[in-house]
């Protein structure tokens, strides 16, 4: 457990680099950017599955769609969900929705211990308990300043829990299948990469981007095979709970690009802070249970 707990960090730590560094890829658009992303992530990606051994992964997907075709549907509809959090996660900071996003973030830890008691009938430690409850203190202040949710928090605190349940029933919970998830999108984001009517405008403006964007590529790919192997090592709750440390993250990033948190939002924050602070301490007792075996 305690590898899962370290991959969905480290992956919350990139996911907040990422969401810094889209501001600084101007002039591309938060289009381009999710086109630029997908296109490259997936090479570093496919790097790192045959150097790891997870290639074997991919023939699995594939045999697993020859025995029914009809399962291509299925994968359409997790590609699409994944497809809409990607895109969103980039377009949010170029557009003044920083913030709304990062409430969805908050919102999708608990929707995703929810979603793993009625579905997977996940247990919750003692600590576990205690953070989702500051969290819920939290966010339901945050619900009650705002007045309700935007559009663009409901796809985040929806989204996510739909598409990894539907990952875990359909056995594609594993790096090949988001291989196959990103091979999907290709159509699309060549389209957004490339499609407007002087594609490499942008790149000619400017030149630093030939290296920002392998990086963003190679970022990106780091942040999802870590945090996919993080939802398949760690029970459905668990990993809800360690999501709270992206939005955290998401919020810091938010305040550097020039949003504000007024008086009324700091009893959002202080209890999701509270509650990842319970979190790291769970973690730390689970790390120092496991030394003394």
């Amino acid at each position: 457990m305690i590898k899962g707990i370290i991959l969905s960090v480290v992956a919350s730590l990139l996911f907040g680099v990422m969401y810094y560094y889209t501001s600084m890829l101007t002039p591309l658009n938060g289009e381009e950017i999710y086109g630029w992303r997908t296109l490259l992530t997936l090479p570093f990606l496919t790097l790192f599955m045959l150097f790891s051994g997870d290639w074997a992964r991919v023939k699995e997907m594939l045999h697993w769609l020859q025995q029914r075709p009809q399962r291509v549907l299925l994968l359409l509809l997790t590609t699409s969900i994944l497809g809409v959090q990607l895109w969103l996660f980039l377009w949010a900071p170029l557009h003044g929705m920083a913030l709304d996003v990062s409430l969805g973030y908050f919102l999708l830890p608990l929707t995703m211990v929810l979603a793993g008691r009625v579905f997977f009938r996940d247990r919750l430690s003692v600590l576990q308990k205690m953070a989702a409850l500051c969290a819920l203190v939290g966010v339901g202040n945050e619900l009650i300043q705002v007045g309700g949710v935007s559009w663009s928090t409901l796809v985040v605190a929806l989204g996510y829990p739909v598409y990894f349940i539907l990952r875990r029933r359909l056995g594609t919970d594993h790096l090949g299948g988001l291989w196959c998830e990103l091979t999907l999108m290709l159509p699309v984001a060549a389209l957004f990469a490339l499609g407007s009517s002087e594609p490499l405008a942008a790149l000619t403006a400017k030149p630093l981007l030939y290296l920002q964007i392998p990086l963003l590529g190679i970022i990106s790919a780091l942040a999802l095979v870590c945090y996919i192997l993080a939802s398949r090592l760690l029970p459905f709750s668990l990993f809800g709970l360690l999501s709270y440390v992206e939005p955290v993250l998401l919020v810091i990033v938010a305040l550097l690009l020039g949003e504000t948190i007024n008086a009324n939002q700091w009893l959002t924050y202080i209890p999701i802070w509270l509650a990842v602070m319970l979190l790291m301490l769970e973690g730390t007792r689970h790390l120092l249970r496991r030394s003394r075996i």
